[in-house]
């Protein structure tokens, strides 16, 4: 093991939280925290609600990845528990026990609603052909535009780790990230804009892992180098050298 630093993997269970965790468990020392107990790794188990229960698993911690999250559209009380509570809850957690840094998995549900309306409709349609020579993609400086609760409570974490940033000195990295699956394939044409694959999301936490310390606050979509992407990549990859090795450049063309 080549670096000592202790990374927390919140939600370690889940895809990308095992795909994040069992890479950056190559160079560091990784402890999960989840609802489900882990079998592979060092891991504390508890609900991200409870700050009781969670305040052991940041102990001696350099770098937490928030990745636990609800990820559904219907409940308002499980939004509200696990993607507002939670949150608050990881990022006081972090404060408390000096940790350096959290990258918070946020989404591009932050601002799906610009992708509602041309000119990035086209893009999410796959209709290539309707699609003027220089779009305006979505980049960091963007307003956030939510098509859902999900979207507005992944906004909340953002706003969250922005106050902890400036107010007590936390790094924070907060990735905005594309569609991603189980069979690492998108499933339609939406999901072919902003795909991202396996191997892109996991350079993508390990890169913000191992980011400059004087980044306090920044802001990073994630998706691979697909035809119809419509998120402005060129932040990541100036700021902490992100480059897609994956895309989507053959989904077929639905222009009429």
């Amino acid at each position: 093991m080549t670096g000592q630093k202790l990374i927390l993997v919140t939600g370690i269970s889940g895809l990308i939280g095992g795909l994040v965790a069992h890479s950056l468990s190559k160079r560091y020392k990784v402890r999960g925290l989840d609802r489900r107990p882990t079998d592979w790794a060092d891991s504390v188990q508890a609900d991200v609600a409870d700050m009781d229960e969670i305040m052991p698993a940041f102990q001696g911690v350099d770098t937490v990845v928030h990745m636990a999250a609800y990820m559904g559209y219907v409940d308002v009380d499980e939004q509200l528990r696990i993607n507002v509570r939670g949150v608050l809850n990881v990022f006081e957690a972090a404060r408390q026990t000096g940790v350096k840094r959290v990258v918070f998995a946020s989404s591009g549900a932050a601002v799906a609603g610009y992708a509602l309306e041309p000119p990035l409709s086209a893009l999410a349609e796959a209709r290539y052909k309707d699609v003027p020579d220089d779009p305006q993609l979505l980049d960091h400086l963007m307003p956030v535009r939510p098509n859902t609760l999900y979207g507005c409570a992944k906004i909340w974490g953002e706003a969250v780790g922005r106050m902890y940033s400036d107010v007590h000195g936390l790094s924070v990295i907060c990735l905005r990230l594309g569609g991603i699956n189980a069979v690492d394939a998108p499933l339609n044409a939406p999901h072919a804009a902003v795909y991202l694959s396996h191997r892109d999301v996991v350079q993508l936490f390990e890169k913000s892992v191992d980011a400059p310390p004087e980044i306090a606050f920044d802001i990073f979509y994630g998706a691979s180098d697909n035809r119809g992407r419509f998120y402005d990549l060129s932040h990541a990859r100036n700021r902490i050298s992100y480059e897609p090795a994956d895309g989507i450049q053959d989904w077929p063309d639905a222009s009429s």
